[in-house]
């Protein structure tokens, strides 16, 4: 347990912060304070910003400190801290101004429509009732006697409002999983329907039945009854219309991300743009790898490196366009040798990768190995002696520290994996006794988005960009674009082709042959 101590000391990395961190905040402090910060007429506020895992990687100077940083665990993942009351990062500024905007127009939209829905529907079930008991308060002593036919309407008319009741609750009464820019037009279709249909049935009872007092109470019921098999029907074309009319695929979407250009192709049916844009990220979450924008710095750092090693001497000093001829002229010179370092820089890379990958895998046997002779231990212990399936991964957990840290390091996911959630992992393991493959299996390759923490790759906030309508059905060549704060989604709609087939009959008796062999032969 000591072990582990220490080493939970040498993964505090993740939350201390950087020597380089804090000498770029102070450098930006110095630029940012204000005049009434430096008179002292205003007390200075303390202010923490917490910058996304993955911004410190962007840096062209991220590359040139690996080797550096490589034994320093998470050092990559840093946090500015001060007292400037000007420090802020654009990132916060985009999200606090989009949730500011969004944030009580998304909420009073939602609440309004549940509240009209659920009016609607207590009106709906409300009626029927209301319809059969009304004579009874108003007019009792006028009404003919309810006989043998009647009362069984009641039954039939419980029963219906039951299963309705029911099919209701199975089809409308779900958490919403996302908030859209505009209105289900199919779902805003039926709620008018039924609110035209409840009025006209009320406008019929309240003319023909209440003003004229109708006796006739079994043809009332029966009119009740009426009512609830029509709901029913409008039911049944709720579910036609929501459920079963997108299920036969009918387009064919691609999905590319614009950062790293992954793609997925999936199949749609008829939906509007809006609800294939949930499609979308419904599976955009479960399919893609998640979001790792350091792999995308060793082409940037490549690229910055090549365009430092150029120098353009100005001799008129007028003359800036001529400067950037120059340079792309030159850069183009070197064209023809830097796919020769591009090859070298990846052939390096994968062999550190497999070298570390080797380490990694032994170090984790020897401490599932470990862990196979502790069980052998606490069976020979008392009961109130044996340790829990946490207290295992922390023992176990120091001897398989280092290799673990320098392969995240290598193939840049630590900013994804947190000392705690590694720890869970192997807790989680020990308790199902899992081997030491499946525990590596979230670490040697990268999984879906869902795998990893919230906190780490969700986006709150997606806007859709299209230029038709997003209420509008799919059709064939529609392009619209999936927008959060890192990257984009470009989804491309193709219409699935109308296939043609013919059919072709074989007589049976065309796969007869004769094998005639004949009785003289050349010699």
């Amino acid at each position: 347990l000591s072990a582990a101590m220490d080493t939970e000391s040498t993964y505090s990395g993740y939350s201390h912060y950087s020597g380089h961190s804090k000498k770029a905040h102070r450098q930006g402090r110095d630029r940012h304070k204000s005049p009434r910060s430096k008179d002292g007429s205003r007390s200075e506020k303390s202010v923490t910003i917490q910058t996304p895992p993955a911004e410190p990687l962007l840096g062209n100077d991220a590359s040139r400190a690996e080797e550096g940083q490589d034994d320093n665990w998470g050092e990559t993942t840093t946090a500015i801290t001060g007292t400037s009351e000007h420090s802020i990062s654009q990132e916060d500024i985009a999200r606090i101004s989009k949730d500011l905007e969004d944030s009580v127009g998304l909420d009073c939209k939602r609440y309004l429509g549940l509240t009209v829905a659920a009016v609607l529907g207590l009106l709906v079930f409300l009626t029927p009732i209301a319809f059969i008991l009304l004579p009874q308060i108003l007019w009792r002593d006028d009404l003919e006697p309810c006989g043998t036919v009647c009362e069984g309407l009641f039954i039939s008319v419980a029963f219906k409002l039951l299963i309705l009741l029911i099919g209701t609750w199975a089809l409308f009464f779900r958490q919403p999983k996302a908030d859209l820019p505009r209105v289900f037009v199919f779902r805003a279709l039926l709620l008018v329907l039924i609110f035209l249909f409840v009025f006209s049935y009320w406008l019929f009872y309240g003319v023909r039945i209440l003003d004229s007092k109708d006796t006739n109470y079994q043809g009332i019921v029966q009119y009740a009854v009426s009512l609830v098999d029509a709901l029913l029907f409008i039911h049944y074309l709720a579910i036609v219309l929501l459920e079963l009319r997108q299920l036969q695929p009918m387009f064919t979407v691609k999905v590319v991300r614009s950062t790293d250009g992954e793609s997925r192709y999936y199949s749609l049916g008829h939906l509007s743009i809006q609800r294939a844009a949930l499609v979308v990220l419904e599976n955009y979450y479960r399919d893609f790898t998640v979001y790792n924008p350091a792999l995308l710095t060793a082409s940037k750092s490549r690229a910055a490196k090549h365009m430092a090693g150029l120098k353009v001497y100005n001799v008129d000093g007028n003359n800036a366009s001529g400067q950037s001829r120059a340079m792309i002229a030159a850069a183009a010179r070197r064209r023809d040798s830097s796919h020769n370092e591009l090859y070298y820089e990846e052939a390096d890379h994968e062999r550190r990768v497999k070298k570390r990958r080797a380490r990694l895998v032994v170090a984790v046997e020897e401490a599932f190995t470990h862990i196979k002779r502790l069980q052998a231990e606490e069976q020979q212990k008392a009961p109130g002696e044996t340790m829990d399936p946490r207290e295992a991964a922390q023992a176990i957990f120091p001897s398989m520290a280092r290799a673990l840290q320098k392969y995240l390091r290598t193939t840049r996911q630590q900013q994804y994996h947190s000392m705690e959630s590694i720890l869970q992992h192997l807790s989680f393991c020990i308790t199902n006794n899992m081997t030491p493959k499946a525990f590596l299996e979230r670490y040697l390759n990268p999984g879906p988005t869902l795998q990893y923490d919230r906190d780490r790759w969700f986006s709150k906030q997606w806007t859709l960009v299209s230029e038709e309508a997003v209420t509008s059905g799919l059709q064939d060549g529609i392009v619209f674009v999936l927008k959060c704060l890192d990257f984009s989604l470009v989804v491309n709609v193709k219409k699935i082709p109308f296939i043609k087939l013919s059919e072709e009959f074989i007589d049976p008796k065309s796969h007869k042959f004769v094998l005639r062999l004949q009785s003289e032969t050349s010699v």
